[in-house]
């Protein structure tokens, strides 16, 4: 299943990364270290998220959800991801997105729930965390559940969008791009589902 943003783009976001990755393993800065800081500036952008200062918010989440390809490229230029790097990785991955679909929800709700924004929110928020989960699980019993039309990368962009739109005065910009994105997550839940159903190995009696 083609996804929203494709490898190409990705691979225009290495090509600018890989230098400011070898410029921080090279004075000393750790993986782990960028994935905290990152979670951290995500949380500062989602509490300005929270009241009302759109633009800032998004340019905030935006920058340091970037450190999500920074710091994998620096475990493989170290060598390879450790096993508690993964887990801090995908921890912080969870917490991150929390706050930022938690802020927005809280925003919206505060701005008298404009569009049905909140139960959009809750979705995004809910399904979110169901889409990872899925993945992760099906991993963990050999099964394959890499698939999905919206993965975290495109779950961010969309809500960014949604954000700049409110940020330019148009109110129905950001409930419009939860809504967006809470029915591209149900299907992608159900998309690593199914996927992952059909690569479990079939039992045969003899």
């Amino acid at each position: 299943m083609a996804k929203i943003v494709q490898s190409t783009a990705r691979a225009v976001v290495s090509y600018g990364v890989n230098p400011v990755a070898r410029f921080l393993l090279r004075i000393g800065v750790t993986p782990n270290a960028v994935t905290v800081a990152g979670t951290v500036g995500v949380l500062i952008g989602s509490y300005l998220g929270a009241h009302g200062h759109l633009f800032w918010a998004t340019v905030i989440v935006t920058a340091c959800a970037l450190t999500d390809t920074l710091d994998g490229t620096m475990a493989r230029m170290r060598g390879g991801t450790g096993k508690f790097g993964a887990l801090l990785d995908s921890s912080m991955d969870r917490i991150a997105d929390g706050a930022v679909f938690g802020a927005v929800t809280y925003y919206l709700a505060t701005e008298g729930n404009p569009y049905g924004g909140v139960v959009a929110g809750l979705l995004c928020l809910v399904f979110g965390q169901v889409v990872s989960y899925v993945k992760a699980r099906a991993q963990s019993l050999g099964l394959n559940a890499d698939v999905g039309i919206a993965e975290r990368l495109e779950r961010l962009l969309i809500v960014g969008v949604g954000g700049l739109l409110g940020a330019a005065g148009l109110e129905w910009g950001l409930p419009a791009a939860l809504w967006v994105l809470a029915v591209l997550s149900v299907i992608t839940a159900f998309q690593r589902l199914i996927h992952a159903g059909r690569t479990e190995p079939k039992v045969t009696s003899e």
